[in-house]
């Protein structure tokens, strides 16, 4: 692709994004992400990305695969440790903050957790990665954990999986905003060791 065109389209990425987290994924028009990015041809998007869609997996993907690389790299230090035993509850839930906590410090990733936590529809189907999206150590995570969540039967311990899914996200967003319009009441650290300790009890609660 000639150097103009990667330009437009990395105009056409950077202003979807802001779009899709400041008004919506599905509120945002088109024809705004067009203009915001200073382009007279209506079609720019579906030409750099084939749709409006493929411009949102392209965000999940930037954004996504680093963090799933960096969850990889907490995962292997889990279960390359001294014993064999499926590693703590608590540890796994770590594996998926930890990550995730760390893009708030950027702008950029601010509006990644906002665009994340408006797609819980596509949470079920948490296995069928976007295009373009590595989740591989996602998987692996989550695999682990519907394996040692509380439940009765394997349908309640992925209800549990897919309730702290929605809450971590949900939470992240929260944070992002509240870091963007005012000091937020915890610090960073307190904030991740909340958020793991909240997360871990939606998955080990006793049933009722």
């Amino acid at each position: 692709m000639a150097r103009d065109g990667t330009e437009t389209r990395t105009r056409l990425l950077m202003e979807a994004e802001r779009l899709f987290a400041e008004v919506g994924v599905w509120q945002a028009a088109t024809g705004d992400i067009v203009r915001s990015a200073g382009q007279r041809n209506a079609s720019a998007l579906t030409y750099h990305f084939g749709s409006r869609e493929g411009a949102l997996d392209a965000i999940l993907a930037e954004h996504g695969n680093p963090v799933d690389q960096r969850r990889g790299e907490l995962l292997s230090n889990l279960e390359g440790g001294p014993t064999t035993d499926t590693p703590a509850v608590r540890d796994l839930v770590s594996t998926l903050v930890r990550p995730m906590t760390a893009v708030l410090d950027d702008p950029r990733g601010r509006r990644y957790v906002r665009i994340i936590a408006q797609l819980s529809d596509r949470f079920p189907a948490w296995r069928d990665a976007p295009s373009g999206v590595d989740q591989t150590h996602l998987e692996r995570a989550l695999d682990l954990l519907e394996g040692v969540a509380a439940g009765d039967g394997p349908a309640a311990r992925e209800a549990r999986l897919l309730a702290m899914i929605q809450l971590m996200t949900v939470s992240l967003a929260a944070r992002a905003g509240e870091m963007e319009h005012r000091r937020p009441h915890l610090d960073s650290t307190a904030y991740e060791r909340h958020l793991v300790d909240v997360l871990t009890g939606v998955l080990t609660a006793p049933s009722t």
